[in-house]
């Protein structure tokens, strides 16, 4: 396999990486306290799934980018 098409297939998943950058990048969409989870308002709900994502999305790239050698 050629060496520049595994490096750029490789590059692509780093695309992954802006999905949690768009999905808190706005804040009036999620600024309010509906719909509650419990006693917490959405905006605290919703930013502490967000890390979450973020935390499995860094891992899947991690793991797709990591050179085995």
């Amino acid at each position: 396999m050629d060496e520049n098409a595994s490096r750029k297939r490789r590059r692509a998943w780093y695309w992954l990486l802006l999905i949690p950058f768009i999905g808190t990048l706005w804040p009036p969409f999620f600024a309010s306290e509906q719909p509650m989870w419990g006693s917490f308002p959405f905006f605290y709900w919703y930013l502490f799934v967000w890390v979450i994502i973020s935390a499995v999305l860094t891992w899947i790239v991690y793991l797709a980018t990591r050179e085995n050698g």
